[in-house]
């Protein structure tokens, strides 16, 4: 890669990241709003986790259909139709005041947000060659971790003392400050040409694929329950207040983004991401069983390994979808990225309000105990080997162009 295309290749990741950081705050923030859906809207734990789920239920019906947008026309569009489109719906939950209003616009919010989930990671695997893929991907993941953090620093005391409608609001001007940036400054990748009139295969002939997304799908629940829950568990349980369990969970949620960017380079080291995929399960089982035993005995450990478990449920993010993404190929990657994304929130739909009636009924410590029983079921799951990559290195040739750019 010459000096232009390198330098290109990291502003499509800033943008890439940016985008899909901004999102992650409308997306997976409202578990830090429970306590305000509770106060400020009059709601159970199991009815304010049903708002939780509202955006879920919205990635749910977006994510095939903007993957397939990606493909088509490329990631540039996508995302940031789908940001500002988030963002309109965002601005619409802060002006509304009803339950069944707000839930329908955080629906809206997931489908619009999901684009993100297809075209960043299109943005950044397009741009960057197999040995920098888990680092750059990895960088792209930290997303998540980031906007939670900034989620969980910034919307329990906005919600607190100024309620929902600001911490709806400041939503709103991330998601469209981001897709104001994508709209102006992102290029999508070069692709080679398809001969007229031939399509590629879909890459799901065999079980590889759909052994990742299971292993993925079933990683999502114990990185739902600590996320969803963990503001609760500190302030509920062990007595913080909500400023100061924010503000460690946000440092917990950065630190988390800091384990991505290390899988994600060992995966590099490596040559592969199934590996270290299936070692970090491994590692989140026996962190979330460490929770167990806090929680039951009412133990500092608890606190700590509910800590480290905000790095850790999030850690196999960005080596499942460089994965997929590269196995897919740059013809199929939004789609396949798409069914990934749609597994995983499929698989967690349901976590929010069965784990809060669990919580509120027995306690977070037979909820911590089911959580740990599914990083040993990804582990199983996992295909045995790493599959030979069909998404070549970027490189400049008389057969490349732009998605959804006609010659």
């Amino acid at each position: 890669m010459n000096d232009e295309r390198i330098a290109r290749s990291w502003l499509m990741l800033a943008l890439g990241t940016g985008g899909q950081t901004a999102a992650t705050t409308a997306l997976y923030g409202t578990p830090f709003l429970v306590p305000a859906f509770q106060q400020e809207l009059g709601l159970s734990l199991a009815a304010a986790g049903v708002l939780v789920s509202c955006p879920i239920a919205g990635i749910l019906l977006g994510l095939i259909g903007w993957g397939a947008v990606a493909d088509r026309y490329g990631e540039k569009k996508a995302l940031a139709a789908g940001l500002l489109a988030a963002a309109g719906a965002m601005a619409g939950a802060a002006a509304v005041h009803g339950v069944g209003a707000t839930g329908v616009l955080l629906v809206l919010t997931g489908a619009a947000g999901s684009s993100g989930h297809s075209a960043s990671g299109r943005l950044v695997i397009g741009w960057f060659p197999p040995d920098r893929r888990g680092i750059a991907m990895g960088v792209r993941q930290a997303s998540q971790p980031l906007g939670t953090g900034m989620a969980a620093a910034a919307l329990p005391p906005l919600a607190h003392h100024a309620g929902l409608s600001a911490a709806f609001g400041l939503c709103a001007v991330l998601c469209g400050a981001a897709g104001l940036a994508v709209a102006l400054f992102a290029v999508d990748p070069p692709r080679p040409d398809r001969p007229a009139g031939v399509r590629s295969p879909a890459p799901y002939r065999g079980g590889y694929l759909w052994r990742l997304h299971g292993a993925a799908a079933v990683l999502c629940v114990p990185q739902f329950v600590v996320t969803g829950f963990s503001l609760l568990f500190l302030t509920g349980a062990r007595g913080w207040s909500p400023a100061a369990a924010g503000g460690v969970l946000a440092a917990a949620n950065l630190a988390g983004a800091g384990v991505r960017l290390l899988a994600g380079w060992w995966s590099d080291r490596v040559g592969g991401r199934i590996r270290p995929m299936r070692l970090l399960a491994a590692a989140t089982a026996a962190n979330l069983a460490l929770l167990t035993a806090g929680a039951a005995w009412d133990s500092p450990v608890g606190t700590a390994a509910l800590l480290l478990a905000a790095g850790l449920t999030v850690s196999t993010n960005g080596l499942h979808n460089t994965a997929v993404a590269e196995y897919a190929g740059p013809h199929w990657a939004g789609r396949a990225l798409g069914m990934h994304g749609m597994g995983q929130h499929a698989a967690v739909v349901l976590v929010p309000p069965l784990a809060g009636a669990l919580i509120a009924g027995r306690g977070y410590t037979p909820a911590f105990a089911l959580a740990a029983v599914f990083p040993v079921l990804a582990v199983a799951l996992l295909p045995a080997a790493d599959r030979v990559a069909h998404w070549p290195a970027p490189r400049a040739r008389s057969g490349a162009r732009p998605a959804g750019v006609a010659r």
